[in-house]
């Protein structure tokens, strides 16, 4: 039996100590173990590690049942790997024609404290360690705690000013140990999605107003926080902080209740992880004309992930897993077939749609499932909880 291949999308979730992240985790997990969500849907979410995806789904399971939190964690960084599987199809195209057969999807935490208070010794040591795990997410998410919002109602910039220069400055601070010969990252988190944590809080606020609390209180800083992430990475072109935005609540939070199936922009963090990179990258890749090891990271990839979308034939999906020693690099893949790919990146309205039946038709469960995911990004934009950047 051939070995299942998997695509990986990484994730970093970046917050404040009470900021909700440890909810969050917990409640994507728990939501996608509940016997609903697994008879809708095209695939199964797994945790990689048994005991992690029993931490998760207690922490869920106490949340339901007896409306209790999960313990606050301090200076506890941690990884969740999550498999994404596709449920068996009956007539589920050959592997050849396949560039990949599943998603995993990696989470990484970062402690809020190191934003908060000065590391130092063997615990300074771990916070460059923990962020270096992080440097293969292409998506990272900033969390702002709409409870501090609240407690800041008039004076959000004083919290959202602090909020985002602690957190320049603590990138700041472990930059010269990050960076070997102060050589930027060619690979790096290179979209920054701003995210309002514990939305529900907040009924009255969508997305737009978010960001529109964010440019008005905070411009000097996001600009500061653009300018502080440039500095880690070739080619800052290929940088978008702050041109994204989301709203997310882990359940609906009342006295000696939690409704965890009231959730809020969970469900579109796995379709954000999945597309949001390949649509950006495409676009950036295209604009650099060739060349380059940014260039090919930025397309590494998205060869496959057209090739999933039905964008490109079994030739170039053959070429995006590397057999072809002579066609290795996927700027190859893009020279040759970039007109399809970027059809893919490109795909909307009536043709998304229309895309996504054929694929459900036929039970190609994983091109119905990424076309899906894109749907749902578009559904997130029309009930203006999710704003994607144009750039």
């Amino acid at each position: 039996m051939a070995k299942t291949r998997k695509k990986e999308q990484h994730i970093a979730v970046f917050g404040e100590s009470g900021s909700g992240k440890t909810v969050l985790v917990s409640s994507f997990y728990g939501a996608a173990r509940e016997q609903q969500y697994g008879i809708e849907s095209l695939f199964s979410v797994v945790a990689d590690k048994t005991s992690q995806g029993r931490f998760l789904h207690q922490n869920y399971l106490g949340m339901r049942g007896s409306a209790q939190l999960p313990l606050a964690t301090r200076f506890a960084s941690e990884s969740y790997s999550f498999s994404i599987n596709m449920k068996d199809a009956a007539h589920q195209k050959s592997e050849k024609d396949r560039p990949f057969d599943a998603l995993r999807l990696v989470w990484h935490d970062y402690p809020g404290e190191w934003f908060e208070q000065d590391a130092s010794g063997t615990e300074a040591e771990r916070r460059v360690q923990t962020f270096r795990s992080l440097l293969k997410s292409d998506v990272a998410f900033i969390l702002v705690d709409g409870q501090r919002l609240i407690d800041n109602a008039g004076e959000e910039e004083r919290y959202l000013k602090a909020l985002l220069t602690n957190f320049a400055n603590g990138l700041l601070l472990i930059k010269d140990d990050l960076l070997e010969d102060d050589k930027p990252f060619v690979q790096f988190p290179r979209i920054w999605i701003f995210a309002l944590s514990k939305s529900d809080l907040l009924p009255d606020m969508n997305v737009i107003a978010f960001r529109d609390l964010l440019v008005e209180k905070a411009s000097s800083e996001i600009d500061q926080l653009e300018e502080v992430l440039a500095g880690f990475v070739q080619a800052p072109e290929a940088l978008s902080v702050g041109e994204d935005f989301v709203l997310l609540s882990s359940a609906k939070f009342a006295s000696g209740k939690i409704e965890v199936t009231q959730r809020v922009g969970v469900d579109l963090i796995l379709p954000i992880a999945a597309m949001l990179p390949f649509e950006r990258h495409v676009r950036w890749a295209k604009a650099m004309n060739g060349g380059g090891k940014v260039y090919k990271h930025l397309i590494d990839g998205a060869g496959a992930m057209a090739g999933a979308l039905g964008g490109i034939g079994a030739l170039a999906a053959k070429f995006s897993k590397g057999n072809n020693m002579v066609i290795k690099s996927l700027g190859l893949v893009l020279t040759h077939f970039g007109g399809a790919i970027e059809e893919a990146a490109k795909l909307v309205g009536d043709n998304l749609m229309d895309a996504n039946s054929d694929a459900v038709a036929k039970e190609e469960n994983l091109r119905a499932t990424l076309t899906g995911f894109r749907m749902d990004l578009a559904s997130g934009e029309e009930n203006e909880i999710f704003i994607r950047s144009d750039r």
